[in-house]
């Protein structure tokens, strides 16, 4: 399958690229800078969700594209988040691509409260509330389209080795749900083989040890 990557140059990102690249699928990572660096046969296209113009190439012929925007650490109101999807939407309409998968967080929707004690109360509220609240209107932004969408949430990320498929849960319904962590390197596989699940379609999912 062709797929575009966007977000690519980030840890998560890159995970991706890889892992698409090695099960098979022909990858087009899409960056802002030309100086980024991919493993040998990945395509590059460069592009910026907060300029319009610049993501009709980037969605061009492509099958599928696989969101893992990230944000730094803002206190003061954020868009980027809300404000790229929604321009990377239209341009996935304008070109006929249908296949959107949205990477936000643990925390996000109806999420939050299930990230345990030390995130829910400190981490979230004081670090990470203004990215949250846009993760918030991004995940509406995907859910109001008319694509085939699929929103992932990971808990808490981290650089560990991948502990494989059968080690981790996802989750729709959080009723009593608290999330962990999981590895980038396991959220990445997962992602990459949902481009093969239409029965996860139009579904919000928690990945989780």
């Amino acid at each position: 399958m062709k797929i575009l990557v966007v977000g690519a140059t980030g840890p998560l990102g890159l995970e991706i690229v890889k892992e698409a690249q090695k099960t098979g699928h022909a990858v087009t990572a899409m960056v802002r800078s030309s100086l980024a660096q991919f493993p040998q046969g990945v395509r590059t296209v460069q592009g910026d969700v907060l300029r319009p113009e610049t993501l009709a190439e980037a969605v061009l012929d492509q099958e599928a594209v696989i969101s893992s925007l990230g944000s730094k650490i803002s206190f003061k109101p954020l868009t980027m988040l809300s404000e790229g999807t929604r321009n990377l939407v239209q341009a996935m309409r304008s070109k006929n691509v249908n296949r959107l998968i949205c990477i936000t967080g643990i925390g996000a929707g109806d999420s939050k409260g299930h990230g345990g004690f030390l995130y829910d109360r400190l981490i979230q509220p004081l670090l990470l509330n203004e990215v949250y609240k846009d993760k918030d209107r991004q995940e509406e932004v995907v859910k109001q389209s008319s694509l085939d969408w699929t929103i992932v949430r990971p808990a808490q990320l981290t650089n560990a080795p991948a502990r494989g498929a059968g080690s981790y849960r996802v989750l729709s319904d959080l009723k009593g749900v608290t999330s962990g962590k999981i590895a980038r390197a396991d959220t990445a596989a997962f992602t990459v083989n949902l481009l093969n699940k239409p029965d996860f379609s139009r579904r919000t999912l928690l990945i989780t040890y």
